[in-house]
C-alpha cells in the first residue's frame, strides 16, 4: 500500500466522522527513507482530541496529531512562540487527504500563511542568553582534556550554533534532521563546516569548530562572558 492509501485508510479506520487529515513529514518528500513514518494529522469535533499516539499500520510506522479546530490553533500558537513548529509545517507542506466540511481548506491556507511569514524576531535578551551559552561551551572546549567531555561539548555546541544561526537569518528552527535542513535552506554550507569541524575536534583538533562557531556569534556581537547578568524570579 503507498503512503497516501496507507495514511487515508489508517484515518478512515480510527477517526471515521474526522473533519479533515492532513499527511505530512518526510515521506512525501525524495528524503524519504526505508524508516520514514506517516505523520498524519487529524482534525475532530471534539473528544478523544487532542492527543497524539504512535502505532504500526499495515507495517508503517504512524505518528498520528489529532486534534480539533480550537487545539489546532492553541499548539500552533505555543509553537510558533517557540520558533519550531512542527504541526504547522505538517499542514503547510502536507498533503490534504480529505476535507469534509471546509475546515481542511482554511487550515491549509492558514498554515501555509503562517509558514510563509516566518517566526517572531528573537529578543535581544535572548540573544545575549544564546551568546553566553556558546561562550561557555568554548571555554569548556578550550579547557578540556577528557574525551567524554569532549564528545558533549562538541555536540552541544553544534546544535546551539545551528540553532543560532537559524534565529540570526529569521528562519523557523527544528530538532534532529530537521535542524540540518533548516539549515540547508538558510545557511547553505554551515551543516557541512559543522559537521567536519566537530570531526576534526573528535581527533584534538579545535581549531576549524572555535573558528565557524565565532563566525556564527559574530553575526550578534561576538562571544559574552563578562558583564552578563540575568535576574532570577522569586
Amino acid at each position: 500500500m503507498d503512503p497516501v492509501a496507507a495514511a487515508r485508510a489508517v484515518v478512515e479506520e480510527r477517526h471515521p466522522a474526522a473533519r479533515a487529515a492532513f499527511l505530512g513529514g518526510s515521506i512525501l518528500s525524495e528524503r524519504r527513507t526505508a524508516l520514514s513514518d506517516l505523520d498524519i494529522v487529524v482534525l475532530l469535533h471534539g473528544t478523544p482530541a487532542p492527543y497524539r499516539e504512535s502505532f504500526r499500520f499495515c507495517d508503517w510506522p504512524v505518528e498520528m496529531f489529532v486534534h480539533t479546530e480550537d487545539t489546532w490553533h492553541a499548539f500552533v500558537d505555543r509553537e510558533i512562540q517557540r520558533r519550531r513548529s512542527p504541526l504547522l509545517w505538517m499542514c503547510a507542506d502536507g498533503l490534504l487527504l480529505f476535507d469534509a466540511d471546509g475546515l481542511g481548506a482554511r487550515l491549509d491556507a492558514e498554515a501555509r500563511k503562517l509558514a510563509a511569514a516566518g517566526p517572531p524576531a528573537v529578543a535581544a535578551e535572548e540573544l545575549e542568553d544564546w551568546r553566553y551559552a556558546i561562550t561557555d561551551l568554548l571555554d569548556d572546549l578550550d579547557g578540556s582534556t577528557d574525551q567524554a567531555e569532549i564528545l558533549f561539548i562538541t555536540a552541544e555546541l553544534a546544535r546551539r550554533v545551528g540553532e543560532l544561526a537559524l534565529n540570526v537569518s529569521g528562519s523557523w528552527g527544528g530538532g534532529g534532521k530537521w535542524l540540518a535542513r533548516r539549515l540547508d535552506a538558510a545557511a547553505p554550507g554551515l551543516a557541512a563546516r559543522l559537521h567536519d569541524a566537530v570531526r576534526e575536534a573528535l581527533d584534538g583538533r579545535v581549531e576549524s569548530l572555535v573558528a565557524v562557531t565565532d563566525e556564527v556569534l559574530a553575526q550578534v556581537g561576538g562571544r559574552l562572558w563578562a558583564g552578563y547578568r540575568r535576574g532570577g524570579n522569586p
